[in-house]
């Protein structure tokens, strides 16, 4: 069943970047678009729940998804894996001290993101509650983990969203 698929996972994101059509894959988007395009996929650079810094490369400050969002601006993340290695021909927008991969695009229209653009404070407590027993934080500190990201002053990676709904909707 996971072989098939993987299968139709590559064969779907072989005719997206073909055909460089609007793509945005958030959290383990990165790591499907990251693997498939040749880029390393590994545990290197896992993040804990929390809201980082990420900054802007030269070209995200310019790419029109990200117009609109400071140099730098936090972000919710909590992944095992990362992409270590930019795939070949990537075009790398964003990054963070703890993890150097924070966004790329391939081609003109197919993005990913390592951050969570889709999630507010509510959205990342529900996923905490949810993901409790899945190994990204020891069970018994999730309330520790709610009370920290609930500080967090996260608005501007929904930014990401509205500009590819206004670019591409």
């Amino acid at each position: 069943m996971q072989l098939r698929v993987e299968r139709e996972l590559g064969a779907l994101l072989d005719e997206v970047v073909a055909r460089d059509l609007p793509f945005l894959g958030a959290c383990y988007g990165i790591g499907t678009l990251g693997t498939h395009q040749g880029g390393v996929v590994d545990r290197t650079y896992g993040e804990p729940v929390s809201a980082v810094e990420v900054t802007l490369s030269d070209e995200g400050r310019n790419d029109p998804l990200l117009a609109g969002l400071p140099g730098t601006f936090e972000a919710f993340v909590g992944h095992k894996e990362a992409c270590r290695v930019l795939p070949p021909g990537a075009v790398l927008l964003a990054s963070s001290a703890t993890c150097p991969v924070q966004m790329f695009r391939v081609r003109r229209n197919v993005y990913a993101t390592q951050f969570h653009p889709e999630l507010d404070v509510d959205g990342l407590v529900a996923r905490v509650r949810i993901y409790q027993h899945a190994g990204y934080f020891p069970p018994e500190e999730m309330e520790q983990v709610i009370s920290l990201v609930s500080s967090a002053r996260v608005g501007a990676p929904s930014r990401v969203l509205a500009n590819f709904v206004r670019r591409y909707g």
